[in-house]
């Protein structure tokens, strides 16, 4: 198969980008970052090797949940600009090679969401179908609650019907009823909307909780799956080529489901939860077992079907497949304090902190994560190294404005810092120390070396194409693997321990007519007759390495 036979799923090998407009780039001086911000910050992510840009909620919201509440899924919100401003976006996002791709954020509304207002006061209004009740008092459910600091249980009465409402999340958003056919119709109509404006595709908020029906309701919707190829169709159909990249925190045997098993017919890529908690484990210990486990464990899935691979994200750095012992030992490692933690589940840090802003652990992880099969998601902030405020509320640690200068407000905007979503990052990961403008004219920064994964990523289509095979080798801490894909192959190797190894490798149907091409740096290794070869490591060290035959015409 030639590259070019794969254009039509470009996702396979994108590199993903996550930001929040709201803290990106303020472009009015309102102290709010906005969509015309955005627009003239496409060139960095241009440059930066992006090929896909997820933007987090940009819709009218009451600010109960950071956009997650939206009272309008039609509109955006004013403070970030119009629907021109994000046809702007995509438009410049198109001629720079991006695609955009927004959240989807169906599981609930805001409380203030006209649907709701109109459904809580009558039982006989049109709306109130569109939400799930119940009249009997409900048991408890403080143990299922998402906030347990925040709420005390999934119900909360409603005085004009008498009746409780169900919601996954805070009281204020309502969870919508998607037994009902007209709530699932008006899903399509969302989504439909913002493909006709331009849109690739969505991450789809908490899927799971979305497709969750009460016992009594489920003769109405017996088959979930069945309405997510629907939707998976929907978007084909519309544009061609888009995409659902779903938030499915599930062990890898139930994620597959969600995939469409073999058949890859319903959410195009899912978040590798369970690869990305067990490699922090493997951080924590110096160990590469726990990940090497992970990826081993990870189910086959359809051609058409993607796992999306990261580092963190915009919630919690959740633990919860952990067991409670490992999880106690990540905490131990990278949030011995309880503020830096979540409800005994996560973190709410970012990783250059967690590991002391020591730049060989740094830049040690993100190769690992370019190099893992699958496709990378980054969080914005990651390309620089940014670290969070662990003064901020629960979530907003790690959502700080964007560090661009050196300058006030880390250039994020000209406003008095009073007026900003929340206060610039301080201490040692503040702006005069992390910023973009900086680290562009450093060929030996952090971003310059984001640049070059991301370049030999996108030159590596073994990475998101190609078969997965863990090499064995002596060394309990590092991690050796092999991504072959018709008829290349890479070789990637990484030291998750502080001492240097020399790592022995055996390459199946390797000779001596072939060499090791290092892609990361200058020089190669030659391999002896017996497909055998030696990589010297330094202390979290890492190497990737073409797989050259003596007829081989790769750029190398």
């Amino acid at each position: 198969m030639r590259i070019t036979d794969t254009a039509d799923l470009w996702w396979k090998n994108a590199v993903v980008y996550c930001l929040d407009v709201e803290t990106y780039m303020d472009w009015d001086g309102d102290g709010c970052g906005d969509l015309p911000g955005l627009a003239q910050r496409i060139d960095h992510l241009a440059d930066l090797g992006v090929t896909c840009l997820w933007l987090m909620p940009f819709y009218p919201t009451a600010e109960r949940d950071d956009g997650y509440d939206i009272t309008d899924f039609y509109g955006v919100d004013p403070r970030l600009g119009t629907h021109g401003d994000l046809i702007e976006v995509i438009r410049t996002a198109r001629d720079r090679g991006m695609r955009v791709i927004a959240d989807l954020v169906v599981n609930h509304t805001s409380i203030r969401h006209p649907w709701f207002q109109r459904a809580r006061r009558s039982r006989d209004d049109p709306f109130h179908d569109f939400y799930v009740w119940r009249d009997d008092e409900p048991p408890d459910t403080s143990d299922q609650v998402v906030f347990p600091d925040q709420e005390q249980s999934l119900w909360t009465f409603n005085e004009p019907t008498g009746e409780w409402y169900l919601h996954r999340f805070y009281k204020e958003q309502p969870d919508l009823d998607v037994a009902n056919p007209r709530v699932r119709d008006e899903v399509a109509k969302v989504m439909d909307f913002w493909l006709q404006l331009g849109l690739s595709g969505f991450r789809v908020d908490a899927v799971p909780f979305f497709l969750e029906v009460q016992e009594e309701d489920r003769d109405r919707f017996p088959d979930p799956h069945q309405y997510l190829r629907a939707l998976r169709q929907l978007v084909g159909r519309r544009t061609g080529d888009g995409i659902l990249l779903g938030e499915v925190n599930l062990p890898h045997e139930q994620q597959v489901d969600f995939f469409g098993g073999a058949d890859g017919d319903e959410l195009t890529m899912l978040f590798d939860f369970v690869g990305m908690q067990a490699l922090y484990l493997s951080l924590a210990r110096g160990h590469a077992g726990p990940l090497t486990t992970a990826l081993a464990q990870r189910p086959a899935i359809s051609p058409d079907s993607q796992w999306a691979t990261f580092v963190r994200n915009h919630d919690e750095l959740t633990l919860d497949k952990l067991t409670d012992d490992e999880r106690q030992e990540v905490f131990a490692a990278f949030g011995p304090e309880e503020r830096m933690q979540v409800y005994g589940r996560g973190l709410r840090r970012r990783l250059p902190p967690m590991l002391d802003g020591d730049p060989r652990r740094i830049r040690m992880v993100y190769s690992l994560l370019f190099s893992l099969p699958g496709t990378p998601v980054l969080f914005y902030g990651e390309e620089i190294g940014m670290g969070e405020d662990l003064d901020a509320e629960g979530r907003l640690a790690v959502r700080t404005p964007m560090q661009w200068t050196s300058g006030p407000n880390g250039g994020f905007s000209t406003a008095d810092p009073d007026r900003l979503p929340g206060p610039v990052v301080d201490g040692g990961f503040a702006p005069r120390f992390v910023n973009v403008a900086d680290q562009r004219r450093d060929p030996d920064s952090l971003l310059s070396f984001v640049k070059l994964l991301v370049r030999r990523y996108r030159e590596s289509p073994e990475l998101g194409w190609g078969a997965f095979t863990v090499l064995e080798q002596p060394h309990p801490e590092v991690l050796a693997h092999l991504c072959s894909w018709d008829d290349g192959a890479l070789v990637a190797v990484h030291n998750l321990g502080a001492e240097p190894r020399t790592v022995p490798l055996t390459l199946e149907g390797c000779d001596a007519g072939h060499r090791l091409v290092d892609l990361l740096s200058d020089g190669e290794q030659p391999v002896d007759g017996d497909g055998g070869v030696e990589l010297a490591l330094d202390g979290y060290g890492h190497r990737w390495l073409r797989v050259v035959g003596p007829d081989d015409r790769r750029l190398v």
